[in-house]
């Protein structure tokens, strides 16, 4: 049996489809953040994007989210290559950990085979979410 996509291609050579499955649905994403400007220290708050469903923590819009959302940021390889840009994502982040040569975690859905693993281990935002500015589409 050969091993799994994520431990044999590097993230540029995925396709759209892994590179898509790669995310584990925790919205940590889709929230706001704050930087420290002198140590770098990121703190997640619990308020949502306007465009993020705060129950299934997936994004109302994707495709079309930056109409919607200009700032909201592309996860790109070469995004992730920025070792600051990287630390404004999760540690549990599987496109951060990958980046960082490290393995998904036990409760990523590629791994369990289950898409709620994530919300079972307690890694997403569901239920932690306020949504003060939604978007209608």
């Amino acid at each position: 049996m050969s091993a799994p996509f994520w431990q044999t291609k590097s993230l540029n050579e995925m396709t759209d489809a892994e590179w898509e499955s790669l995310c584990d649905g925790c919205a940590r994403c889709c929230v706001e953040k704050l930087e420290d400007e002198d140590t770098g220290e990121v703190v997640f708050s619990n308020e949502a994007c306007g465009l993020l469903n705060i129950h299934s923590c997936r994004c109302r819009a994707y495709q079309s989210r930056q109409m919607y959302v200009p700032a909201c940021i592309r996860i790109t390889p070469e995004f992730l290559e920025d070792d600051q840009k990287r630390g404004w994502l999760p540690p549990s982040c599987a496109y951060r950990r990958i980046a960082e040569g490290q393995p998904l975690e036990d409760w990523h859905p590629l791994i369990s085979g289950d898409p709620n693993s994530v919300h079972d281990a307690a890694i997403s935002m569901k239920g932690w979410l306020i949504q003060p500015n939604k978007i209608e589409l």
